[in-house]
């Protein structure tokens, strides 16, 4: 086939900090990427705008022609909508707004949305480190801590699309969450609580890559509050494992970049309180990195076109 003439699938990625965006083959290949600041406080428009700015010069330079786009954003999101429901308190303007519309608007293609932890785990069982598996919990540690279910061989959004929000299951003590929550496994286990319940225990301010390094040169401190990320982290697998029954566990975001630390907490927990079933959690970190998302909001809108490689 001429390069002219091959479909492309752009992914777009909308973080609290950061857009990542990637131009992709028919086969997930990434031909080219980019990223951005996402301009959360000033609204969708913004952050939409954003995107497709980032987007616009490798569609310019990627021989082939734009078939779809797909979107995976942070929040509670109505997919068959294109809307944003539900925004933590690092958006602006975001809860309610309508992505899929100003996506298609602007590069006349159907666009797609996901939440985007759904979007991570698309792209980890379409290339990643839990590739064709049919039952998966996906997990983000980043600046919030998201959830996603993969069951029977497809995503499983629920009726209201918040199933697999693992990061706002309660009973984890009783400290504010995001969401107006309160005691949420995110306020243990993501980057930004990570950092504070450090501060808490030590009056000093550093980032959970800077707790990492401090627990892994031997900070007590340090390795108390990741101790309690990685056992409140396995206890939500187990929760997940006696509801669902889902045994396989794929774990990204940038927390994950302490895993060496983080995996072996996490690892005892679930030694000493196993799920119900008996069958040991599979727990593997992710292997797409920053991709993971805007491959899996391509994979997204393969999957939804019928388009698979080598038919175009």
């Amino acid at each position: 086939m001429h390069t002219s003439l091959r479909p492309l699938f752009a992914g777009i990625d909308i973080g609290g900090t950061t857009t990542q965006v990637v131009v992709c083959s028919d086969d997930l290949t990434v031909l080219d990427r980019a990223e951005t600041a996402t301009p959360a406080r000033e609204g969708g428009a913004a952050m939409i705008g954003a995107a497709l700015d980032a987007l616009a010069p490798l569609l310019a330079r990627t021989p082939g022609h734009l078939v779809g786009a797909g979107i995976g954003a942070a929040g509670v999101v109505d997919s068959a909508g294109g809307r944003i429901l539900v925004a933590s308190d690092s958006f602006h303007g975001w809860a309610g707004f309508a992505v899929t519309a100003a996506v298609e608007d602007a590069l006349g293609v159907p666009a797609y949305l996901d939440n985007d932890v759904n979007a991570f785990l698309y792209g980890e069982v379409n290339g990643g480190a839990v590739r064709d598996e049919t039952d998966v919990l996906g997990m983000t540690l980043g600046t919030g801590v998201g959830g996603a279910l993969w069951t029977n061989g497809a995503l499983y959004a629920g009726p209201h699309g918040a199933a697999g929000e693992i990061g706002h299951i309660p009973g984890f003590g009783d400290l504010p969450c995001s969401c107006g929550g309160r005691g949420h496994l995110e306020t243990l286990a993501s980057g930004r609580s990570i950092a504070a319940r450090y501060a808490d225990r030590t009056g000093r301010e550093r980032t959970a890559r800077d707790v990492a390094e401090a627990a892994a040169d031997g900070d007590e401190d340090a390795r108390a509050v990741y101790r309690a990320a990685g056992e409140g982290i396995a206890r939500a697998i187990v929760i997940t494992a006696g509801v669902a029954d889902i045994t396989t566990v794929v774990v990204g975001g940038g927390v994950a970049g302490a895993w060496p630390l983080l995996e072996p907490f996490i690892q005892s927990a679930l030694a000493a309180d196993p799920p119900v079933s008996g069958h040991p959690v599979r727990l593997v970190r992710a292997a797409l990195s920053s991709d993971a998302v805007p491959v899996g909001a391509a994979a997204r809108v393969r999957g939804e076109l019928g388009t698979m490689s080598g038919t175009m």
